[in-house]
C-alpha cells in the first residue's frame, strides 16, 4: 500500500515527466549575423529530468510515475514528445522510451552506493544513456526484422541514436550542478 508521502513523490514526479517531455531543448545564438537566432536540438528536457528525479527519489518510485506517464500516453493523452496513442508502439521512439527503465536502474545504483561525485556520475550517466540507446536500437531492430524494411534501419539508427545520443550525453553536464544540493537534500531526510 502506498502512504501519503509516496503519492505525493509518484504525482511530483508524474507532473515533471509530463511536463518536461514537451519543452524542447533552445539554445539561443545571438552572435550568429548579430540577431537573435535561435538554435532548436533534436531533444527534450525529459532524459535528464529522469536522471534528476532518480538521484533525488527512489527507483520505485520513479518506476511507477513513469508507468503512469507510458499508460497515459498510450491510452489517454498525447504526452509523448511526438505524440501518443497506441500507435506509438510501432514508431521507433516508443523503443526509446523503454530504455529510460534501465537508465532509471543504472542512475539508481549510484544511489545505492552513496558515491555520488563528478566522475561516479559522468561514468553511470554515460552508461545510462548508452543502455537507454541500446534499448532503442534493439526494439528499432526487432520492428525492422518484423516489416522486412531492413532499408529503414540505417536511417532510424542514424535519426533517433546517433542523432540524439551527443545531445543526451551533453544534458548530464548541467546536472553536475545539481549532485551537492541533492547530496544535501539526502542527507537532511
Amino acid at each position: 500500500m502506498l502512504n501519503f508521502y509516496k503519492l505525493i513523490e509518484i504525482l511530483v514526479s508524474l507532473q515533471l515527466l509530463v511536463t518536461t517531455s514537451m519543452l524542447p531543448v533552445y539554445i539561443p545564438l545571438p552572435f550568429i549575423y548579430k540577431s537573435s537566432n535561435i538554435f532548436e536540438l533534436p531533444i527534450t528536457w525529459q532524459i535528464p529530468t529522469i536522471i534528476l528525479l532518480t538521484l533525488i527519489f527512489h527507483k520505485k518510485v520513479v518506476f511507477r510515475a513513469f508507468f503512469i506517464y507510458i499508460i497515459l500516453g498510450l491510452f489517454i493523452f498525447p504526452v509523448f514528445h511526438q505524440g501518443g496513442s497506441i500507435g506509438y508502439l510501432l514508431t521507433p521512439n516508443f523503443g526509446y522510451l523503454l530504455g529510460l527503465y534501465p537508465l532509471i536502474e543504472i542512475i539508481d545504483n549510484l544511489n545505492n552506493r552513496n558515491n555520488m561525485n563528478v566522475g561516479n556520475f559522468l561514468k553511470n550517466g554515460f552508461i545510462a544513456i548508452g543502455a537507454m540507446h541500446l534499448t532503442g536500437i534493439f526494439y528499432n531492430f526487432i520492428q525492422i526484422i518484423t516489416y522486412s524494411q531492413f532499408n529503414l534501419f540505417l536511417y532510424n539508427l542514424g535519426k533517433y541514436s546517433l542523432g540524439k545520443i551527443g545531445y543526451h550525453f551533453l544534458m548530464l553536464f548541467p546536472l553536475l550542478l545539481l549532485i551537492k544540493p541533492i547530496e544535501r537534500l539526502k542527507r537532511r531526510k
